[in-house]
């Protein structure tokens, strides 16, 4: 009978406990990390530069996107080819407003998502290489190279199953679940090879200026 009721007591003292840390944690919301807005992201990257302004959605797509802050920006090379980039940031993924994946707006648009696999990003100079989504997408008489991957408190990943979990753990161990999408589209003009190289060597020279808007 002893034993029964101190695992009883044991019981209510960890449920209390467990419910005052719980209270404690959301009263603590989400910590505060200093960033640069995505407008300032660099215009030269290597030997890309950027094209045109700065492109926004409208009241409506940004409403289903939710992003707290995004760029949009088309590049150029010497060469004429062009990659554009996307960067759709959330400063907290607690609310309900999470990434908006490719996956999921690209059909509905007509692209067509083919021949999935990952390629290895190496940022330009230095840093850990990681793995990144890559598609071709054909959309009538149009065809592209897609790559995209997830971003954020020092992690970059093609896993939106591994991102969700360091989502929650990072949530509870340092109270953030701040992120990005990234994306970028090259259109398919001599090769899907060739594409493919310009789609890598672009996003390497991107990759190491993402940690000023999107936090470590």
């Amino acid at each position: 009978m002893k034993s029964k009721q101190v695992r009883f007591w044991l019981l209510v003292v960890l449920l209390l406990a467990s419910g005052a840390l719980i209270h404690a944690w959301e009263r603590a919301g989400e910590a505060h990390i200093e960033r640069r807005a995505l407008k300032d992201f660099p215009t030269h990257l290597g030997g890309w530069r950027q094209v045109g302004v700065d492109v926004r959605f409208n009241a409506e797509t940004e409403a289903i996107l939710r992003a707290h802050d995004y760029v949009l920006r088309d590049f150029t090379n010497d060469e004429g080819r062009v990659a554009s980039l996307y960067v759709g940031y959330y400063d907290t993924q607690r609310a309900g407003a999470l990434y908006h994946s490719p996956l999921n707006c690209l059909p509905g648009s007509g692209w067509v998502l083919s021949e999935p696999a990952t390629m290895q990003i190496t940022p330009e100079g230095g840093g850990a290489p990681f793995e990144a989504n890559r598609y071709i997408i054909p959309n009538g008489d149009s065809k592209q190279f897609l790559v995209y991957w997830y971003q954020g408190r020092g992690r970059a990943t093609a896993s939106e199953y591994w991102d969700k979990v360091y989502t929650v753990l990072d949530s509870v161990r340092r109270r953030r679940s701040d992120g990005a999408m990234v994306r970028v589209l090259v259109p398919v003009r001599k090769s899907d090879d060739d594409a493919h190289a310009l789609a890598q060597d672009f996003a390497s020279r991107a990759a190491p200026h993402l940690r000023d808007y999107v936090p470590e």
